[in-house]
C-alpha cells in the first residue's frame, strides 16, 4: 500500500504560481512513476505531468507544457509541481497518483491516488 497526501493547492490570480506537494509513505519504490492529473467540475479527470522517481524523465500535458514543472525529492519521498503562468482554466481539483502499470498519460495506469487539492485561478 502507498499512501498519498497532497497539498498546496489555493487561491490564485491569473498569472500567478503555486507549488503542490504529494508525500508518499507506505511502500514506495524508486521504479515508481509519480503522475500529476486534475479534474474540473463536470470534467473528466485529465493528465497533467508525472515523473520518474530515480531518472528525473518528466512527461507533460500540451496544455500545461512550459508552464508546469514536475520535479522530486527522493530523501523526503515528495514530488512537487511547479505550476507557472496560471490561467483561469487550470482551475480544478489536483491529484497525484503512482504508476503501476504503464500508461503514464492514462488513468488506467495508475493505482494509488492522494485525495486531492483545490486549485482556484480568478480572473
Amino acid at each position: 500500500q502507498v499512501q498519498l497526501v497532497e497539498s498546496g493547492g489555493g487561491l490564485v490570480q491569473a498569472g500567478g504560481s503555486l507549488r503542490l506537494s504529494c508525500a508518499a509513505s507506505g511502500r514506495t519504490s524508486s521504479s515508481y512513476v509519480m503522475g500529476w492529473f486534475r479534474q474540473a467540475p463536470g470534467k473528466e479527470r485529465e493528465f497533467v505531468g508525472a515523473i520518474n522517481w530515480s531518472g528525473g524523465s518528466t512527461y507533460y500535458a500540451d496544455s500545461v507544457k512550459g508552464r508546469f514543472t514536475c520535479s522530486r525529492d527522493n530523501a523526503k519521498n515528495t514530488v512537487y509541481l511547479q505550476m507557472n503562468s496560471l490561467k483561469p482554466e487550470d482551475t480544478a481539483v489536483y491529484y497525484c497518483a503512482v504508476n503501476i502499470w504503464g500508461e503514464i498519460r492514462s488513468l488506467n495506469g495508475y493505482k494509488y491516488w492522494g485525495q486531492g487539492t483545490q486549485v482556484t485561478v480568478s480572473s
